[in-house]
């Protein structure tokens, strides 16, 4: 089974982190990550494929 995750990150308060974190920590892993961001502003995007 895989999953699509949009991860951002603008501070280190504004971020969703613990939602790629938590699926890490049960047992999903990354296999593919691609950069979303046009350079242009502070946030960051990445989209990130995981597969259990």
């Amino acid at each position: 089974m895989q999953k699509a995750v949009i991860v951002y990150y603008l501070t280190e308060k504004k971020n969703n982190l613990d939602e790629l974190n938590q699926l890490l920590s049960e047992g999903w892993k990354v296999i593919s990550q691609n950069p979303m961001s046009n350079g242009q502003g502070n946030a960051s995007n990445s989209l990130v494929i995981v597969e259990k």
